[in-house]
């Protein structure tokens, strides 16, 4: 049905208020770089109106922080953006403050705790070997 694939990854060690913080952030970032993945807005029964989705189901997945590190330098080798989370950005409380500890940090030193892409079936499953669905 879709060409593409839109793949979260998330470190399997993280508490669930992680999880689900970082799923949404990363996702935001796919949405940001695809506004072309968002449908049109629900409507019910009644007529009440709400926000669209997107209009691609998302694969969620999780694996060991080894495995996250070798999924984002294969997906910077292939040209792939995607959306990355650091450890240390849970101790931060606004995007400035974000976006000034991601930059301390080079993809060999990173803590990845999440990424997300959406690229080409094919080619997300093989930046994303090694991981697995997320239980």
């Amino acid at each position: 049905m879709f060409d593409s694939k839109f793949a979260i990854v998330l470190r399997e060690d993280l508490a669930v208020w992680q999880k689900l913080n970082v799923t949404a952030f990363l996702t935001s970032g796919i949405v940001a770089q695809s506004p072309g993945i968002i449908g049109e807005p629900y409507r019910d029964r009644a007529g009440n109106l709400y926000n669209p989705l997107s209009i691609q189901p998302v694969i969620v997945l999780a694996t060991d922080g080894q495995t996250l590190g070798a999924i984002q330098r294969r997906a910077l080798e292939r040209g792939v953006t995607t959306s990355l989370y650091v450890e240390e950005m849970f101790a931060t409380g606004h995007d400035v403050a974000n976006r000034a500890v991601f930059a301390e940090f080079a993809p060999e030193d990173a803590k990845v705790v999440g990424i997300a892409l959406r690229a080409e079936k094919k080619l997300v499953d093989k930046i994303t070997k090694g991981a697995r669905m997320h239980a």
